[in-house]
């Protein structure tokens, strides 16, 4: 049940915990592989689901139950299904409501795994996939066809923070019977929540801001209870499940992600408005910025910028694998949301597994450098990134 009378913060504590016999404050971990019953007709009838409980773990897990239900009520959906990795949720979400046969109109600006699902391997088993502007609701337009049955998108998007009109696209998919889903990783359900502008489905990679702290790898997606019956009974076959460990490391994770999401956010901010007025960057990237191309809609649809800032280097490739090598607090990892600020070069690693030309088509130059804003001083960063530039 959806408790509309608790605020984020609360709920990022408190929602979904359940306590056993023992009545522990900090929610238990259940490390079991299955659950013994009380009976064989307590057996049947949790096989049958007409009674509620845990039967086996790829599945059914208490404490994957919490993490689901806690990060459900943060995003105002009524089911959530957890997941191994962000990869895994995308997956599920595919196989779980798709079939051969069927389309789907992507986002060009996406994770460069996702391109390659999408692409090379869901197209193998007659899934096929157009890619689109994330930007022009024509292009969207045209490249429906009466088969299309899923719109996919990142708001904003990787690396570049483009920002998508989610009510928009939502109207527009609904009118030719397809879902849309977002892509709600750079965002949480703190700053966004793409179920209230109409998204069907929002799918996360936990393993960025939900845990927060580079630990565990996770994912999840959340939507309307019956629609979500075909992505947990794809869970439920094919097992990418979350681990009972990791939810747990990720339900310590949400109960901070208010404080960490605005901290990341401001942080963000500064920095993007620092690195506007340095030599050798040709332009900054970043949803909280005037200069930025899609603000005012960015703006409408979240509560602030979020902690991805993404820039253009004058020099091209060597300025800015010179600028990542010489910085000395950023770490030089691929990830992002974690406390720790990281740096990344997305042409030859996030989106390396991209054709020269779907790169350029999806603006990811040479020169472009993404960071992921950490909880560090700012002070140090600008010094780390002066270092850089100097180098660059």
């Amino acid at each position: 049940m959806i408790d509309e009378g608790l605020h984020p913060d609360t709920l990022a504590v408190r929602a979904g915990t359940v306590r056993t016999a023992f009545q522990e404050h900090s929610e238990a971990m259940f490390l079991t592989s299955s659950f013994v019953f009380s009976s064989a007709a307590e057996a049947a009838a949790r096989f049958a689901g007409t009674e509620a409980g845990p039967i086996y773990a790829r599945f059914t897990n208490p404490g994957v139950s919490m993490f689901e239900e806690r990060l459900a009520q943060l995003e105002g959906a009524q089911r959530c299904v957890a997941f191994s990795s962000g990869m895994a949720a995308i997956l599920a979400t595919v196989m779980g409501l798709m079939k051969a046969g069927e389309h789907v109109v992507a986002s060009r600006s996406i994770f460069g795994s996702t391109v390659q699902l999408l692409q090379n391997i869901l197209g193998r088993f007659g899934v096929e996939t157009t890619f689109v502007s994330p930007t022009d609701i024509a292009e969207w337009r045209a490249a429906t066809r009466p088969n299309t049955r899923l719109y996919f998108v990142e708001s904003p998007s990787n690396p570049l923070t483009e920002i998508s009109d989610i009510r928009a696209l939502a109207d527009l998919a609904h009118a030719h019977g397809a879902w849309l889903a977002v892509d709600n990783c750079f965002c949480t359900p703190i700053l966004q929540r793409p179920l209230e502008l109409g998204a069907d489905i929002v799918i996360h990679s936990a393993t960025k801001y939900l845990d927060g702290q580079g630990r565990v790898l996770g994912g999840a997606v959340l939507g309307a209870r019956d629609l979500m019956e075909g992505v947990y009974t794809f869970l439920r076959t094919a097992g990418p499940t979350l681990s009972a460990f990791n939810a747990w490391v990720l339900l310590k994770g949400l109960e901070t992600l208010p404080v960490r999401m605005r901290a990341h956010s401001a942080g963000a901010l500064e920095l993007a408005r620092w690195l506007q007025e340095q030599p050798g960057v040709g332009r900054v990237l970043y949803p909280g910025l005037a200069s930025h191309p899609q603000h005012a809609l960015a703006m409408s649809q979240q509560s602030s910028g979020g902690g991805i800032v993404a820039f253009e280097l004058t020099g091209g490739r060597e300025a800015a694998w010179r600028l990542i090598d010489a910085c000395r607090i950023l770490s030089i990892t691929a990830n992002l949301g974690d406390t720790r600020s990281t740096i990344t070069h997305p042409a030859s690693t996030t989106h390396s597994r991209m054709t020269p030309e779907q790169r350029v088509a999806a603006g990811i130059g040479d020169g472009l450098v993404r960071i992921a804003v950490g909880l560090e001083d700012l002070r140090d960063l600008r010094a780390d990134l002066e270092r850089g530039l100097a180098a660059a």
